[in-house]
């Protein structure tokens, strides 16, 4: 069939989704940078192994919610991305004034979650000597919560459409505008008291709320968005756009939710082994979730590709997309092991001086180079099945993956073993890879089923 040929050619799928997915990548680094910035300035505080380990547990809990919020509002991709593959742009604006109301509906959970933190900390038994900096964190982090939300909204509006330069330059724009703010919040510049790890959290929570400004700014006016006319009326709460929202973005939510579960679960019970093994953990999962904002980036535009496709009623095209993902998405992560394996030392002299810290964060860099394979393939495929609008079987799997598998093997081997903090990474591990088969196993069953039903059906005749 014509589609399925177009979709074989393979330097033209290559390059097209490398141009989507580059921007995001940069957009990503760029993101996950306002968290390095954060981390090797909070390593520069008098209280730095408190500082930095109230980073790593505050931010577990903060990451927590932010993957919920996430992947409700992830929703909006697929479905902005086959309606404007069919050629509705209206209608996947309208989807966008929809996905509004759940935007709002999570950022008020999100907030109080970050208002509390402190008591939820305390009652995961997190090393006392970390809770009253890491409840001083989550406060300031609390009024960047509904921000966040609106930046989902829009970089998921944007990237369905196929745009993906917004998130590059909101991205680009955080971390550049990050850096002062840290140096006047942290340090007590220009007349401001020393805030420490809370003014880390106000700074945030600042560029936060700029990124969204700048968001709307650019949709409202940039010549791309002109056919979807965003902005042009307001729409109230529709219940069956909702549902279909939520029938796809509540798995969705669950399975990142999940996923995220077992880095945020290794976090607050490697705390539990106090201030030192908490540090090298956040120096080690820090660099690894930054090398990850390359997969990720190949995700979203894995997902807008098949998604398009759908929208085009051309699911060959689908299965190539999908594939074209996984095989750029093991070429990358072969690379990030690489430098892992190769410079642990290089990367944690980066964060700190501290020997006693860097030790840990060499040894833990070792387990970070092993799962980056299985962490690239079930993305990828994760976002490919999204495309799909395959959302709710992905979850069943991410429960078996990360929390019967990794979890319970990461806390077993840590504390019943007594392996320390690398007990937690074997477990990870784990997780990853049973995740990594399963998604990888069903998007490519799924993808040759449509495949084979396309090449099926009969063509009408004249």
């Amino acid at each position: 069939m014509t589609s399925i040929a177009v979709a074989r050619d393979h330097p033209a799928e290559i390059r097209r989704t490398l141009q989507l997915a580059t921007p995001v990548m940069i957009g990503l680094v760029a993101s996950l940078g306002m968290n390095f910035v954060d981390t090797v300035m909070a390593g520069r505080l008098p209280d730095k192994d408190v500082a930095l380990a109230a980073l790593a547990t505050g931010g577990a809990l903060w990451s927590a919610m932010l993957m919920l919020a996430l992947g409700v509002l992830m929703a909006l991709q697929p479905v902005v991305a086959q309606l404007d593959g069919a050629g509705l742009k209206q209608e996947a604006a309208a989807a966008a004034r929809q996905a509004f109301w759940l935007a709002l509906a999570v950022a008020l959970p999100f907030t109080g979650l970050m208002v509390g933190g402190g008591e939820v900390l305390s009652r995961l038994d997190v090393d006392a000597a970390i809770v009253p900096t890491a409840d001083g964190y989550l406060g300031a982090l609390a009024w960047g919560a509904p921000a966040m939300c609106l930046v989902f909204l829009l970089r998921f509006f944007s990237e369905g459409t196929g745009h993906t330069r917004p998130t590059m330059y909101i991205g680009l724009f955080g971390v550049v505008v990050n850096v002062p703010l840290n140096w006047v919040l942290m340090f007590g510049k220009l007349g401001l008291p020393a805030m420490g790890a809370r003014g880390c959290g106000y700074a945030t929570s600042i560029v936060i709320w700029l990124q969204v400004l700048l968001l709307w700014w650019y949709v409202r006016g940039h010549h791309h968005f002109r056919g979807f006319a965003l902005f042009s009326r307001w729409d109230w709460p529709n219940l069956s756009s909702l549902r279909e929202m939520l029938r796809i973005g509540l798995p969705i939510a669950v399975t990142i939710f999940v996923e995220s579960s077992l880095f945020v679960a290794a976090a607050l019970l490697i705390g539990r082994l106090g201030p030192i093994p908490t540090a090298g953990h956040l120096i080690a999962i820090n660099f690894s979730a930054l090398m990850f904002m390359i997969p990720a980036g190949l995700t979203s535009a894995v997902t807008t590709r098949v998604g398009n496709a759908i929208g085009r009623g051309e699911p060959g095209a689908a299965r190539y997309a999908g594939l074209i993902g996984l095989f750029l998405v093991l070429c990358s992560q072969t690379i990030s092991a690489a430098v892992m394996l190769l410079l642990p030392g290089a990367i944690v002299s980066i964060y700190t001086s501290d020997e006693t810290v860097a030790a840990v964060a060499v040894a833990l860099l070792f387990y970070a180079a092993i799962f980056q394979l299985p962490d690239g393939i079930q993305i990828c495929a994760a976002g490919a099945l999204r495309g799909l609008k395959d959302t709710f079987v992905p979850m069943f799997y991410n429960v078996v993956s990360y929390w019967l598998v990794g979890l319970t093997c990461g806390y077993y081997l840590t504390f019943q073993r007594e392996l320390g903090p690398a007990g937690m990474w074997v477990g990870m591990i784990a997780g990853l890879s049973i995740g990594a088969v399963l998604m990888a196993t069903r998007f490519l069953r799924t993808s040759r089923r449509l495949q084979v039903s396309e090449a099926a059906t009969p063509v009408p005749g004249p």
